[in-house]
């Protein structure tokens, strides 16, 4: 395997890669390449995010970490159709991503959650047809955070045109790595397989229906920041059931111990080093290969944005208080969506069958 290929691992990948070599000094070097890749990796973020705030506001970092996850994931994974039609697709998906968050920002609560649901589902048909590439971990997750970081007037404004750079940027490297690749499935077929009765399908309606309503819930509720309960969720509903329940086993665990661990940072670094800490939370989700640990670590990077707004005791009670209660909610909607939607679905059939039977006695 060459230099660049191993930085092209992931971290199980790498830490698998680094485990196959017998001899210590193997080891050392491998480990070395890998911590260089965390390194490069985390440096890349940080300069792409200052400069892109440099340019449209630090008001819109969070655009600049909707393009900057967009470029890195489309880099490597394509949509399944053809290479053209891919792009075209990656213009429409950046249009919801400037529109869906703003427009449900501006609706009443029961308004906005149709809006969230239309828009998620939207999101999900376009990008997420290949289910095993997690494309809705990336896709969703910037449409979530876009939501509960809005921005009006100028700034939001220097977003459109942020967004904007970002479909180009993101289109651009999207047709250079995948523009070799043969398709017969277009942007049409995206519409034409969606099927309820496929499992594509109705994981994609329970992961959008789940995400919104938990939003909904929160906002009914008036918690601050429905949209972390709608992350909490979401990183738990993921398209195969048994990965499901694991995730809700580590996932408010997870977060409870990241909790307490930048709580002992936070009084023992000097003050001031809150803005530090989301950078060591992404140094230690870059390290870590397991769910477990890319929880506890995510923990970091959400409370020091969480605590300048919110205040320490506030934001750390808010992250336990949204995690447990997204990833409880989720494993208790995954279990009554599907016979729900089955029954639906034989009513439905047997309605359809008996006026298909009707006309057929009329003739």
């Amino acid at each position: 395997m060459t230099f660049y290929q191993e930085l092209q691992l992931n971290q199980a990948g790498s830490k698998s890669y680094i485990a196959s070599f017998k001899n210590p000094k193997d080891k050392i070097k491998h480990t070395g390449i890998y911590l260089f890749k965390i390194l490069l990796t985390v440096s890349f973020c940080t300069v792409f995010i200052a400069l892109f705030c440099a340019l449209f506001g630090n008001s819109n970092s969070i655009a600049g970490l909707a393009v900057l996850l967009s470029v890195m994931v489309f880099r490597n994974v394509d949509l399944g159709i053809r290479t053209s039609h891919g792009v075209v697709n990656i213009f429409i998906v950046f249009a919801i991503l400037a529109a869906g968050p703003a427009i449900s920002n501006q609706l009443p609560t029961g308004w906005a959650f149709l809006s969230n649901s239309i828009f998620i589902m939207l999101l999900m048909v376009l990008g997420c047809h290949n289910v095993i590439m997690y494309n809705h971990s990336t896709l969703v997750l910037a449409y979530l955070l876009l939501q509960g970081y809005n921005v009006t007037g100028e700034m939001f404004n220097k977003r459109l045109a942020g967004l904007f750079i970002g479909a180009l940027l993101t289109a651009a490297v999207y047709y250079h790595n995948h523009r070799k690749k043969t398709y017969k499935r277009t942007f049409k077929s995206l519409f034409k397989e969606f099927d309820l009765s496929s499992a594509r399908t109705k994981w994609q309606l329970r992961f959008t229906l789940t995400i919104s309503s938990a939003m909904l819930i929160a906002s009914l509720l008036d918690i601050p920041k429905p949209m972390w309960i709608g992350i909490a969720a979401m990183s738990v509903c993921v398209p195969f059931r048994s990965d499901t329940g694991y995730r809700v086993k580590y996932r408010a665990p997870g977060n409870i111990l990241g909790s307490i661990i930048f709580l002992t940072a936070y009084f023992i670094l000097p003050e001031g080093s809150v803005a530090y800490m989301g950078i060591i939370g992404g140094i230690g989700t870059g390290l870590s290969a397991s769910y477990g640990w890319q929880t506890v670590f995510n923990a970091f990077s959400s409370l020091s944005t969480a605590v300048p707004v919110l205040g320490l005791q506030h934001a750390v009670l808010l992250r336990i208080f949204n995690n447990v209660f997204g990833s409880v909610y989720t494993w208790l909607f995954d279990r009554v969506f599907e016979p729900v939607l089955s029954t639906l679905i034989n009513i439905v059939n047997f309605i359809n069958s008996k006026f298909q039977n009707n006309i057929s006695a009329t003739e």
